[in-house]
């Protein structure tokens, strides 16, 4: 299997003992020529020259510069540096998947050398490109191809280091742990749909703030998904919504190399992929050889730069492995290391003979090209923004706020303060109160439902719906496609420090989006998820819409703020949290998601909440004075419950306090004397009321108290009958207490 290092164009190639169905695709797909084969050697040609590309554009010039463009023959040697590193780090890890780092080389190696915008020497460079690398277990090659173009978070040590404790190269990209890394993927399908977030951004900035002769915003993202990623639902709810938001500056590269974990895809996957990206709205290309045909890659990149109303898929058939006489085109390639004996042949069969993690100083050189370019693109970038702001003071102003994150002055002081004689509605109401009080002064905040706005309540009044065309508009409208909402705002929350997304849902419906509110944590994104119809009290709709253990196991889930309000003023006191934690303004200091259960129905507001309570996590709102007898700990709907259960039990003489437990993982931040002073350890008369499962209560309650709860299945009838057949009541707190006294 010639690396193409060598020309003329046909000469031998020494290749071991290569199987058959591996020289027979490899002949497919123009790498090999099959006509002379004689034992071992076999006659292999280096693809003739596609015409000079054209270039379109003044932006597609900027990114194919000469001086970041070598002679084939140092390109190629570039890409079998890309190959052998990915080999070297998987070998030395025993760990990880070489194969798609070795089919995907050269599609890595135009990308970063030759199209994308980017300063290894300042990876957070606004109007860089972004590039996601939705096929996460082939993480090598972003690591060596981050090293090679001199990123100084990955160093050759690092590349050594590959999936060993703390190592700035773990087994899946992690933005949080490299700089240069967008987003993290792994899970397959979350990568694509967080760049359909992160183009969607960039589509949104682009319309707000760039003028006739001045544009600040201008950058593609760029993506690499695979077989797996297009199986998985959450792609094609995503690219569903890229076509039809038209994103044009959306570009994916799909390596098409017809190999799963479990064999190759014709066991399982042999839809038309082209066909049904046709269909979802996109331009689609075809690289029929994306081993060794550099031209044709490049030219299917500069014709989906033309295309600006579509985003663009381009699909790339590469050899798996490519190179390894014996596991190209198999699984064995897929998730496993090649070994001392396979690495060995292939060096051979590729003309490599430099030794384990050694690299040519020539590889660097054309390497470091893309980084000078990308240098002088942050400089004269700086120079057109401050020429911007120069012009439009108020627009620069807000547009720097956004990418550097900064909240503007003042803006929790737009969220309403209530008393208990204003009208009690359901806290989804006081949301859409929230969300509009927000709007005006938060510039990065925006977001939508999945089909379910109206009951939501998530429409922000000011503004109009984000559409192809209309980009400028901060309402988004996301279909019923739960799963790829969540990955998109991920994305968009990720794109700049100033975006603060939110999505809303059912809240039982997160049972479909589970994957992205996960990534989210894990990503450090600081979503903002609304979900409402949070318990058994939306009703008639019975158990199929009722949510039980969701509560439970989102507040298992680390890194993440798992928040059920009360009434108006702790629906106030969540967002503006929300708000911080987005831009890691919390002990942790960096960001994390928020999921706000609200409810359907109404509910009072109680003289004792306050959005300084909330910020505790847990605090007390009722019955403060002195040593308590009892204590009924409550959250939400149930919080007007508990106070009311109290009252009763005080008409006995008996001392009873209230607790809001709104967020417990922020009530676990507190200090102990706080956390003693709320619950204070010699209470053990303890009562939990919550509308959902009563798992983790006890940790509060001890064993000695008593959980009220649903450890069930709902029922559908209306809200009052099911509380009342449950026991989640007032007369049932009063009985739980007095059981305990």
């Amino acid at each position: 299997m010639e690396a193409l290092l060598n020309t003329p164009a046909t000469m031998p190639c020494v290749a071991g003992q290569l199987k058959p169905r591996v020289a027979a695709k490899a002949a497919q797909l123009g790498g090999l020529r099959r006509s002379s084969i004689k034992g071992s050697q076999i006659a292999c040609r280096r693809p003739s020259l596609a015409k000079q590309r054209l270039v379109m554009s003044v932006r597609a010039v900027a990114a194919v510069e000469e001086e970041t463009k070598v002679d084939e023959k140092t390109a190629m040697l570039a890409i079998n540096a890309i190959r052998f590193l990915s080999i070297d780090g998987v070998n030395k890890a025993n760990s990880g998947h070489p194969g798609l780092p070795m089919g995907c080389a050269p599609m890595g190696y135009i990308l970063y050398n030759e199209y994308m915008q980017h300063n290894p020497k300042h990876p957070k460079w606004f109007n860089r490109d972004r590039f996601v690398l939705s096929a996460g277990h082939g993480c090598m090659l972003q690591y060596s191809l981050m090293h090679l173009t001199g990123y100084e978070s990955v160093s050759l040590e690092d590349c050594k280091q590959f999936r060993q404790w703390e190592s700035k190269t773990p087994g899946h990209p992690e933005n949080f742990e490299t700089e240069g890394i967008e987003v993290t993927t792994g899970p397959l399908g979350q990568g694509i749909a967080n760049a359909v977030g992160l183009a969607a951004a960039e589509a949104h900035l682009a319309a707000r703030f760039n003028k006739d002769g001045h544009t600040v915003v201008d950058h593609y993202t760029y993506c690499i998904l695979g077989d797996g990623c297009n199986m998985e639902g959450i792609s094609n709810e995503a690219c569903s919504l890229a076509g039809h938001w038209g994103l044009g500056k959306l570009i994916a590269l799909y390596d098409d190399n017809k190999i799963s974990i479990d064999g190759h895809t014709e066991i399982s996957f042999t839809e038309d992929v082209n066909a049904r990206f046709e269909a979802l709205g996109w331009h689609v290309q075809t690289v029929k050889d994306g081993n060794t045909d550099l031209d044709s890659i490049r030219h299917a990149i500069d014709e989906a730069k033309k295309v600006t109303d579509k985003p663009s898929m381009i699909k790339v058939s590469t050899l798996i492995g490519y190179g390894s006489p014996n596991k190209a085109d198999t699984h064995g390639v897929h998730g496993s290391p090649l070994g001392a004996d396979e690495t060995k042949l292939t060096r051979e069969a590729l003309k490599w003979p430099y030794g384990e993690f050694e690299i040519p100083e020539e590889v660097y050189d054309a390497f470091g090209a893309a980084g000078k370019k990308g240098q002088a693109l942050e400089d004269e970038w700086n120079k057109t923004l401050e020429e911007y702001c120069g012009k439009y003071k108020e627009e620069g102003e807000e547009f720097k706020t956004l990418i550097n994150g900064v909240l503007p002055d003042g803006w929790a002081d737009e969220l309403p303060t209530f008393t208990e004689k204003d009208k009690g509605i359901a806290t989804r109401l006081h949301s859409q109160t929230m969300l509009n009080a927000l709007a005006p002064v938060l510039p990065g905040f925006w977001g939508g439902s999945a089909d379910l706005a109206p009951s939501n309540m998530t429409l922000m009044k000011m503004y109009g719906d984000f559409q192809k065309g209309q980009y400028q508009e901060k309402n988004l409208r996301y279909g019923v496609r739960e799963h790829g909402m969540g990955a998109i705002a991920n994305g968009i929350a990720l794109h700049n420090p100033g975006m603060i997304p939110y999505c809303a849902t059912f809240f039982n419906f997160t049972d479909y989006m589970r994957g992205a509110i996960r990534m989210s944590a894990l990503s450090r994104a600081g979503t903002i998820f609304v979900m409402t119809h949070d318990s058994i009290g939306l009703g008639e709709d019975g158990p199929t819409h009722q949510p039980i253990e969701h509560l439970a196991s989102f507040r298992a889930m680390p890194n993440i703020l798992m928040m059920r309000p009360g009434d108006g003023n702790e629906t106030a006191g969540c967002y503006k949290v929300a708000v911080e934690n987005n831009r890691g303004i919390n002990q942790k200091g960096y960001g994390r998601p928020t999921i706000l259960a609200l409810s359907r129905q109404g509910v009072p507001n109680l003289p004792g909440t306050s959005k300084e309570g909330v910020e505790k996590g847990g605090y007390i709102v009722h019955g403060g004075d002195g040593k308590p007898d009892a204590i009924i700990m409550a959250t939400g709907t149930e919080l007007g419950l508990a106070v009311d259960a109290a009252k009763e039990l005080e008409k006995d003489g008996k001392k009873v306090r209230v607790v809001s437990l709104v967020s417990w993982e922020l009530f676990e931040e507190q200090g102990k004397e706080y956390k003693d002073s709320i619950l204070p350890p010699d209470v053990k008369a303890r009562v939990s009321v919550e509308a959902a499962s009563t798992f983790g209560w006890v940790k509060y309650v001890g064993f000695e108290g008593i959980s009220l709860g649903v450890d069930q299945f709902g029922q559908s009838a209306p809200a009052p009958t099911i509380y009342e057949k449950l026991g989640i009541t007032v007369d049932g707190a009063v009985k739980a207490v007095k059981s305990l006294l």
